[in-house]
């Protein structure tokens, strides 16, 4: 019975010796591999700087500018429409019997109510003009960010555009002339 529990005693420690041998290679490796693993390579952009840069946003520029002036336009129409029959209500409002008065008064209230509507519209159509436009230029300088991030061996790249980058190191390369490189832009 010795022998048995000398022996069980024998092939614990065995084991115990080889698992903290086991253990002290797992850490050496871990921090041989720390030692190996890469530092973090940080950049940044101003993607707004970059986007305004390019020949292309010039012309979104001028076709948004054309897109505003049209709904500027026919809004102004609908204005000028509703200040001459106001202007038409208000001098003749006096002479006009009570029915019509109502009448006139309820083409106003649904003239400027139109008028309402079609700003707000024009707003939502507007911004969906702007995307529409936009949104290609926006996905090539996405694009060409991560190519020069990828070939460049970046971790992050961080848009200092975006307004919400509270600190910049000086490790922290700038790559705005390597994607404006990319895009072929001056």
């Amino acid at each position: 019975m010795k022998r048995v529990v000398f022996l069980v005693a024998l092939l614990l420690a065995g084991m115990a010796t080889q698992l903290m041998a086991q253990e002290a290679l797992m850490g050496a490796m871990a921090v041989k591999q720390m030692s190996e693993k890469k530092q973090p390579k940080f950049a940044h952009i101003d993607s707004q700087a970059l986007i305004t840069s390019m020949p292309k946003h010039d012309t979104i520029m001028k076709q948004l500018k054309a897109f505003e002036q049209d709904l500027y336009d026919q809004l102004e129409q609908l204005q000028v429409e509703y200040n001459k029959k106001l202007q038409d209500y208000t001098q003749k409002r006096e002479s006009l019997t009570p029915s019509v008065r109502e009448a006139k008064e309820k083409e106003l209230a649904e003239l400027g109510q139109r008028a309402n509507e079609f700003q707000q519209a024009a707003q939502r159509d507007f911004q969906t003009q702007q995307g529409k436009l936009l949104q290609p230029l926006i996905d090539e300088v996405n694009a060409a960010i991560q190519k020069v991030g990828k070939a460049n061996g970046y971790t992050y790249v961080f848009d200092k555009g975006a307004g919400f980058l509270l600190y910049v190191s000086p490790d922290s390369e700038d790559i705005l002339e390597k994607v404006q490189k990319e895009l072929k832009v001056k």
